[in-house]
């Protein structure tokens, strides 16, 4: 049985094995239209590569995707952090657990995933192909397909195909004329650009717990801050751009942000706390002791933002003073005008419509023997290994129903 993987990243890859596995008699071909597969891998987390996280109750793991939630439940039951650990192990791959529940190679090195995946297919018996981008797919009979490969003339027949190839506007334009429906692809994951002066020169300055809302959405988030040179990144800010892919897309990434820099301390209680300084540290100068949880740094621009002279000191706080400082430490609003890549881990919201996939097989509804897994699906997750995650389990669904031989279980 010939079946073609189209995409060498993780989802096409882990199907690859999987299949070649399950079945010796199928003959699988993974065509990557790049120099090089599992590049993706390779740069994952900073180079480490964050293979999933510590979530082990697929009823929570599903509340980290934007996109895919109802879908993915089922198929985590089958194939969820724990077995894609144990997956990893049986191959020599210890993974380790830190402090936030991302998993990492013991090694610290994104290449042991790269070297095991690798070393798995070729023992498996699977043929990659690099630089071999598939230009076209066509139906052939008897339900098999028919792949174009550019710059090659032959005619290669395969009985099964999976696309997993990402983002990918020509793989989605022929999915478009097999019946699919494509939604169009939005950014997930960026960070958010502001020229706002209160966070001049603080690139590098965080805030461990922020709550983020946009005003005039349902949109909110919170966790930590980092301010950056163009503007304001971190795990909050990411979730906040995740969940509002499409809306901000819609905005055209230009719309107010506002920031409670207390750990979602609410207005009265803040508003209270700062009447404390002012009774219990009146001596002292608002700019040299920060509201607990703020930086130093920030605290003293916003301290100037709220009207404060550098030397005031707590005691000499009149009321509208005090009201200024709290609504610069519990609701600043921030002018976002723009958004940023985060690092190399460029994440799309978008592609074919998920109620024309059966998420036990991760087989298309429309057109038997044609599978489809990773970000070719409108399927996206938060930072943290949620990706991954996603494409190890629908690489194993997938790789194992190809393998059947129908009309057999």
């Amino acid at each position: 049985m010939q079946i073609a993987i189209i995409g060498g990243g993780a989802a096409g890859f882990f199907a690859a094995i999987n299949c070649a596995e399950a079945n010796p008699d199928c003959r699988v071909t993974i065509f990557e239209r790049g120099k090089s597969v599992l590049e993706k891998v390779r740069i994952s987390g900073g180079g480490r590569c964050n293979v999933t996280h510590a979530c082990f109750d697929a009823r929570a793991l599903v509340q980290y995707y934007p996109r895919g939630q109802r879908e993915l439940l089922g198929p985590f039951m089958q194939f969820g952090p724990a077995e894609t650990i144990a997956w990893f192990e049986r191959r020599g791959v210890v993974l380790k657990t830190e402090a936030d529940g991302r998993m990492f190679p013991v090694t610290d090195d994104s290449q042991t995933i790269v070297s095991c995946l690798q070393k798995a297919a070729q023992q498996a018996g699977v043929q990659v192909l690099t630089s071999s981008r598939v230009e076209h797919i066509a139906s052939a009979p008897d339900g098999a397909w028919q792949l174009k490969v550019a710059g090659d003339e032959r005619q290669r027949i395969f009985q099964k195909i999976m696309i997993a190839t990402g983002s990918n506007p020509a793989i989605w334009q022929s999915l478009r004329e097999m019946g699919h429906s494509i939604v169009e692809p939005a950014p997930s994951l960026f960070t958010f650009n502001t020229k706002d002066t209160r966070l001049r020169d603080l690139a590098g300055v965080s805030v461990q717990d922020a709550v983020l809302r946009i005003p005039g959405t349902t949109l909110s988030a919170n966790g930590p801050l980092l301010v950056t040179h163009w503007g304001l990144s971190g795990p909050g800010i990411l979730r906040i751009s995740a969940w509002g892919a499409r809306q901000l897309q819609e905005m055209n990434y230009h719309f107010p942000l506002e920031i409670n820099f207390t750990g979602g301390k609410k207005m009265p209680d803040i508003q209270e706390e700062l009447l404390g300084f002012k009774t219990g540290q009146g001596k002292k100068t608002v700019a040299a002791h920060p509201f607990p949880g703020i930086p130093l740094r920030l605290w003293q621009h916003l301290v100037t933002a709220a009207g404060v002279p550098t030397e005031r000191r707590w005691a000499d706080l009149d009321k509208k003073l005090l009201q200024a400082l709290a609504e610069q430490t519990g609701c600043a609003v921030f002018q976002i005008a723009g958004k940023s890549t985060f690092k190399e881990e460029f994440v799309t919201a978008g592609g074919v419509e998920l109620k024309e996939i059966n998420f036990k097989t991760f087989e298309s509804r429309l057109q038997p023997n044609l599978f489809l897994a990773g970000e070719v699906l409108n399927i996206d997750a938060i930072t943290g290994g949620f990706n991954f995650q996603a494409a190890w389990t629908g690489g194993w669904l997938a790789g194992r129903a190809m393998a059947e031989v129908r009309g057999e279980k």
